[in-house]
């Protein structure tokens, strides 16, 4: 006895059910399983679907009381962080509590100052004010895809006239992520400046910015150089590796690939210098230098004698007025009658005075951030493979040539300290092997690889225990009424064919009726006289 036949046994109706058709059997089962489904529909309710999530006790409070005074049926989600309503009620819900200003979110805006309060002190003014300004900014970190939701609080000192006693504003940013998102340092950086350009007198190092586990995302160093550690390091190991790859591009041309292998180590300098310089230069030659200024002076006497003589009251006397002698003319002596020429006395002073322009300059430098302090490189070839198979070293021009390509791809400085080094050695393509039950792959391999098994034993067993013997039964059964009916076939021929066996009487009244059809067809003036006479037979029949 089969399995299907055990159950059969067992449970009467299935025999039953058995018996029906292939095609009815599926429609029933169709339909069952319909019936289920639309049962457990039914008993489920209405479909509830998410209104709000991700509310504040304050908004959700309020949700929750405004769907009550509306008597819209609500309830919360496993983790409690939706509210969900009727799918039919969703949209209308929405515009319901939007109508009442629901939900206000974390912060308030500038709508505080849509309702003044008459007779508020200055004081409550200005706090209003830094409120509203405080969520504004809080809206605008919200809006950035990996943040969830923001707060900002601003430190803003009161205003004074002394220089000395002045404060610079602060503000400090928390920002709670998103489920598995991150802010970069750009990112960062533009909150930073969001909110400095906000505040009047804030630059951005006064922002401090710290997201929901406490970590400090922004620091000085990040928001005026290239960035903090994390950063150098990043823009020091890209620059190692640019250099690499250049030295790498250009060599392999020259020695095959895989036969070149480089590495170099950067030293950076990430301080910020800034230089104000101002030289002077020595004089120029007169006629080449700019004039500045110039002043001559010049003074000059003739004609008048210096006092001479013992200084007394005759030498202080101012000379007498010259008289034009007549007897004696100038230039001839009195007692001689000779020619003597006479000299006048004379005075002549110059001053000059001239300034040149000095040769000043003045020059103010400010370093770049992220400066190379000194390359070491260092390149290592391997042999040169000959015609004959053999390896040998390169020849030394090639290393000459080797170390010059290096250079102009690194851009190579005597000045900076810079070092190469270019080694030519023999590769080794030997690696140590790690034993098959030791490698970590293969361990990876072989549970998965185990898992498919499982899963593979699992559902041979499912199909030898269960689905094989059912579809085996069914089978017996099927062939079970082919053969009952091939049987019953071969009866009724055999019994069709014992009857033809048998001698039947023949009836000669279908033959009798054909001829007398003819006989109408073709006289049927003699048909009608045959009936007449037949019926007055009857009447006289009858009459008697």
């Amino acid at each position: 006895m089969s399995g299907m036949d055990k159950l059969a046994a067992r449970f009467p109706i299935l025999e039953r059910l058995l018996v029906l058709p292939r095609p009815v059997l599926m429609g029933a089962a169709a339909g069952l399983i319909a019936l289920i489904v639309v049962s457990l529909l039914w008993m489920r309710g209405p479909e509830y679907k998410v209104l709000f999530s991700n509310l504040q006790d304050k908004d959700g409070g309020a949700i929750v009381s405004a769907l009550e005074k509306q008597n819209v049926p609500y309830k919360f989600n496993d983790s409690g962080s939706a509210i969900l309503v009727p799918a039919d009620k969703v949209h209308e819900s929405r515009m319901m509590l939007a109508e009442q200003g629901l939900p206000q979110g974390g912060g308030v805006g500038f709508e505080l100052m849509d309702d003044p309060q008459f007779g508020a002190s200055q004081f409550a003014e200005q706090v209003t004010y830094q409120r509203a300004v405080e969520g504004e900014l809080a809206r605008s970190i919200e809006a950035m895809n990996s943040v969830e939701s923001a707060r900002v609080h601003l430190a803003i000192p009161k205003q004074t006239l002394f220089v000395r006693d002045r404060k610079m504003p602060t503000a400090s940013v928390l920002v709670k992520l998103s489920p598995g998102r991150s802010l970069g340092d750009g990112q960062i950086a533009a909150i930073a400046w969001l909110v400095a350009s906000s505040i009047p007198g804030l630059t951005a190092d006064h922002v401090s910015i710290v997201d929901q586990n406490g970590r400090l995302l922004s620091s000085s160093a990040g928001l005026e150089g290239i960035g903090a550690n994390q950063t150098h390091l990043k823009f020091t190991d890209e620059l190692e590796q640019r250099l690499t790859a250049r030295i790498i591009s250009i060599l392999v041309p020259v020695v095959g690939r895989g036969n070149v292998h480089a590495q170099v180590s950067a030293s950076m300098d990430f301080a910020q210098r800034e230089q104000t310089s101002e030289i002077y230069r020595p004089n120029q030659k007169p006629d080449e230098a700019a004039i500045r200024s110039e002043q001559t002076n010049r003074s000059a006497q003739a004609g008048i004698g210096q006092p001479m003589g013992i200084p007394g009251a005759l030498s202080n006397e101012p000379p007498a007025p010259p008289v034009a002698p007549i007897e004696n003319p100038p230039g001839t002596n009195a007692t001689t009658g000779t020619a003597t020429t006479v000299l006048n006395p004379a005075s002549q002073t110059n001053n000059a005075t001239i300034n040149y322009e000095l040769d000043r300059t003045i020059s103010h430098v400010k370093d770049s951030v992220g400066t190379i302090k000194r390359l070491s490189v260092a390149v290592v070839v391997n042999y040169r493979e000959n015609e004959n198979g053999e390896v040998s070293p390169l020849p030394p021009e090639t290393i000459q040539q080797i170390n010059a390509l290096a250079k102009e791809a690194v851009g190579f400085s005597d000045e900076r300290g810079d070092s190469l080094n270019v080694v030519n050695s023999e590769f080794t393509s030997s690696e140590a092997q790690i034993p098959v039950w030791k490698d970590p792959d293969m361990h990876a391999l072989a549970k998965t690889l185990g898992q498919y098994l499982l899963l593979f034993i699992a559902v041979m067993l499912i199909w030898l225990k269960a689905f094989k013997p059912l579809i085996r039964a069914l089978e017996d059964r099927k062939n079970l009424e082919q053969a009952e009916k091939q049987a019953a076939v071969r009866q009724a021929e055999a019994e069709r064919k014992a009857k033809s066996e048998i001698p039947v009487k023949h009836d000669h009244y279908e033959d009798n009726l054909n001829v007398v059809k003819k006989i109408a067809t073709e006289d049927p003036r003699a048909v009608a006289m045959v009936i007449r006479t037949w019926m007055n037979q009857n009447d006289e029949d009858s009459r008697k």
